[in-house]
């Protein structure tokens, strides 16, 4: 008897130590008197009186008791109700209770269970037809400090030669070549070549904004091609290596229309074409990134000072 004794003993000392362990991994933030009585209490605050209703920013929402996150930016909705709405919340974030009151669901976190709100179905207020109707004060937002990407698209003959200088550009995160302007869904490098599919090459530029601006970069571009040769540059000869410009937007197609003037009044005859920028087709593998590949340089892309 004494053995089965000793060995319940055991299990109930190992069973307090694991709560244990278990309270101190739970690190809860203090709350206010304020927050608590909505997190703890179930409390609700007033409606349009919370700090995240209007709020649009991009970023995570968390638990303001736990740190745990719980909603993205991109499922916050207006349901001009007064409280934060999502349509969805982040995989396993949030737990589904039925409320006190026996008619409506409660939502908690997951991870702490403090009350958020309450989630309503079938109001039809997105695609998702999903409401989860939150208290703000039961959240903290973190906003996303990404700095947006932003593209621009080139053609200056060859595309190995026009990447091999803007992949070395400031501020530049990323080059692709493709192919842009043509009439086939993605093309081959083959069939890009018979001149029968309308395709130019061209180079996809990702460049960081913070860094450098699609005007810097449109000033490397002029200088590091002949913008005066029509139907082709250099010895490549054809409508894929014509000088072109493919703009994403109006701000993209005025600067190009600046430079344009400014070159012309330098005395220069600009033959680049100015396009709205269609759906682009990434190159082969062995095409990427060529001149590093090959450790070499391009033959019709040499630098010049213009600017």
């Amino acid at each position: 008897m004494k053995p089965i004794l000793l060995l319940f003993g055991i299990l109930i000392l190992i069973s307090q130590n694991a709560c244990t362990l278990t309270n101190k991994k739970m690190d809860f933030n203090k709350l206010t008197p304020q927050e608590a009585a909505v997190i703890l209490n179930k409390a609700t605050e007033r409606p349009y009186t919370g700090e995240y209703v209007d709020n649009k920013e991009s970023g995570t929402y968390l638990c303001r008791q736990c740190d745990a996150p719980l909603y993205r930016s991109e499922d916050k909705f207006d349901s001009h109700c007064g409280w934060p709405s999502f349509d969805d919340e982040i995989p396993g974030a949030v737990k589904r209770v039925p409320d006190a009151d026996g008619r409506r669901t409660e939502i908690i976190c997951a991870n702490c269970g403090g009350h958020l709100g309450h989630v309503f179905i079938g109001e039809r207020f997105t695609d998702k037809n999903t409401r989860h109707c939150v208290n703000s004060i039961s959240m903290k937002f973190i906003p996303d400090n990404k700095t947006k990407m932003e593209k621009a698209y080139f053609a200056s003959g060859c595309f190995w030669g026009t990447e091999y200088h803007f992949m070395k550009a400031k501020g530049v995160i990323e080059t692709t070549v493709g192919y842009m302007g043509g009439h086939t869904q993605n093309p081959t490098y083959k069939e890009v070549c018979t001149g029968t599919t309308g395709h130019v090459e061209t180079t996809e530029i990702i460049y960081d904004p913070a860094k450098t601006s699609f005007e810097e970069l449109l000033k490397l571009y002029y200088e590091t091609h002949d913008f005066e040769q029509v139907g082709g540059q250099g010895p490549d000869i054809g409508a894929q290596y014509q000088s072109v410009i493919f703009y994403v937007n109006e701000e993209q197609k005025q600067l190009v229309e600046k430079y344009m003037k400014i070159l012309s009044d330098k005395g220069y005859k600009p033959a680049t074409e100015l396009r709205p920028a269609p759906e682009f087709w990434s190159a082969e593998d062995y095409h990427q990134e060529y001149y590093d590949k090959k450790n070499g340089t391009p033959y019709c892309h040499i630098y010049r000072k213009i600017f």
